[in-house]
């Protein structure tokens, strides 16, 4: 069995408390308008990334022109020359909560190191974690010689957290026919599965009139987008739901009297059950709008897909993983991604791609944090998936 000693724990702690400093924040709106990397700070680490990559020897290393950072990490085992899958993390952070100027603190608590930031901002657990994991993979099996892997593929996205983060990966670059993740939450969790994923904007345009003339002429667009708010399944929020049971999220609404925008994400673990929702939020939206006499208009837009039924096609990328789990003392834990990865959409692109745990938990929020222990666990993980994959 693959232990780390002190020394491993320790270079993995600087490094990830080095990479979480780096300013990564993402922007969903300008990725929405097709610009990628949505922020030109994710090349700051992109570039650190690609120096680490050549400092370790991997061939073919470059940044892409939409900030994707590649490396072929050859293997030492015999007829090894064909990379037997890619690893997978990302660079960016979600904008709901401030990525910058990320202070780590460091907790001692029960014989582990639980890493939080000042509570100013977010940690960057998510994915900062993954790519120490990967980086500290590859560093550790550089250094062990007497450790055989096979070939190994890197890849390192941008604007993962804008469910943008596969539109332009190089596919031309990887040649695996098989990738995981490394972006998971705490130990043990092993996900094939995760949600269907829509966001839908709705457009409510009413009439403007002086308010004090308002009666009988004045139809109110952010009236409209309020009642549809608030006449939203309250049972089915995500602060309401759990397990597989799917959602409605008003993430965003700006407007003015003659015009109000609504931006909403919508979940579900079943087609059926989307489609249910889809028809839900277009009838209410028109409900409304009939109700106070002005109009809606909504746009539905797909983000991602279910990887279980991918996953279902290729048992043995998963059973490769669960063999890594069980040779690293860890039984692993099923559970259902309630959110998405990039390995969603690599999955529905024909590189089936389950997800692996970083030790991170509470994310997209000032809260967040990460076990030092757990992010070791994942990198015995990922060495021992490099040693034990079948061909």
């Amino acid at each position: 069995m693959i232990q780390l000693n002190k020394t491993d724990r320790d270079s993995i702690l600087n490094r990830f408390i080095r990479y979480a400093k780096i300013w990564t924040t993402s922007d969903s709106a300008r990725a929405d308008q097709g610009i990628q990397p949505s922020t030109e700070r994710q090349f700051d680490l992109a570039r650190i990334l690609e120096a680490e990559l050549n400092e370790l020897g991997l061939k073919n290393v470059q940044v892409t022109e939409h900030c994707y950072v590649y490396g072929l990490f050859e293997g030492t085992c015999p007829d090894s020359t064909k990379p037997e899958f890619c690893l997978l993390a990302h660079m960016d952070t979600v904008e709901e909560v401030s990525g910058r100027d990320v202070k780590p603190q460091l907790h001692e608590v029960d014989g582990d190191t639980i890493i939080t930031s000042d509570g100013t901002t977010l940690l960057g657990a998510d994915d900062k974690s993954g790519i120490t994991a990967i980086m500290h993979t590859l560093t550790f099996l550089k250094s062990h010689p007497e450790f055989k892997h096979k070939a190994i593929e890197v890849c390192f996205s941008p604007d993962e957290e804008t469910g943008h983060g596969m539109d332009n990966v190089p596919l031309e670059l990887i040649k695996s026919k098989q990738a995981y993740t490394v972006d998971g939450g705490e130990l043990g969790q092993l996900e094939t599965e995760c949600f269907n994923a829509w966001k839908s904007d709705i457009v409510f345009t009413g009439v403007a009139q002086h308010t004090g003339t308002a009666r009988g002429k004045l139809v109110n667009a952010l009236s409209m987008a309020s009642a549809f708010i608030t006449m939203l399944p309250q049972n089915q929020a995500p602060e309401t739901t759990d397990g597989y049971e799917g959602f409605y999220a008003p993430m965003e609404m700006d407007g003015t009297l003659e015009k109000s925008h609504v931006n909403m994400i919508l979940r579900d673990f079943e087609e059926d059950g989307m489609n249910r929702k889809l028809a839900f939020v277009e009838q209410l939206a028109q409900t409304v709008a009939s109700r106070f006499g002005g109009k809606a208009e909504v746009t539905n837009t797909f983000q991602y897909k279910n990887m279980k039924e991918g996953l279902q096609k290729s048992p043995q990328t998963v059973e490769n993983l669960i063999n890594a789990y069980k040779a690293s003392g860890i039984e692993p834990v099923h559970t259902p991604i309630r959110g998405g990865t990039d390995g969603s959409r690599l999955t529905e692109m024909g590189i089936p791609t389950p997800n692996i745990f970083t030790g991170g938990s509470d994310f997209h929020s000032r809260k967040e944090s990460l076990s030092l222990n757990g992010l070791c666990k994942c990198v015995e993980v990922l060495i021992n998936l490099s040693l034990k994959q079948e061909a």
